[in-house]
């Protein structure tokens, strides 16, 4: 499955949830997004709070999930192709040097 599928599955399930009416208690806006992506990024950095390996790899595996989902929705309602970003940036990144 690629990005563009995974993207679509994630609609389906808010539009099943109904976050994208406007009376919604979840509305799907571009800040609401990014405070979810970042809180549920600070909590796949608890599988590492006091270790440098997770003790529940499934639960790390949810985190995880939970950020992509929240960056696809992003990404979609700021109408920003995920996919070519990603490119793009890799692209510049392969011209950029770093210390060693």
């Amino acid at each position: 499955m690629d990005l563009h599928q995974l993207s679509e599955e994630m609609h389906r399930f808010v539009t099943a949830k109904g976050w994208y009416e406007a009376d919604s208690p979840r509305p799907q806006t571009p800040r609401n997004i990014a405070t979810s992506l970042a809180l549920e990024a600070a909590e796949v950095l608890e599988h590492f709070q006091w270790g440098e390996t997770p003790t529940d790899r499934a639960e790390l595996a949810s985190e995880l999930a939970d950020v992509t989902l929240y960056l696809l929705q992003l990404a979609s309602i700021c109408k920003i192709d995920l996919e070519q970003a990603v490119l793009d940036k890799l692209k510049l990144n392969y011209t950029r040097t770093w210390d060693q």
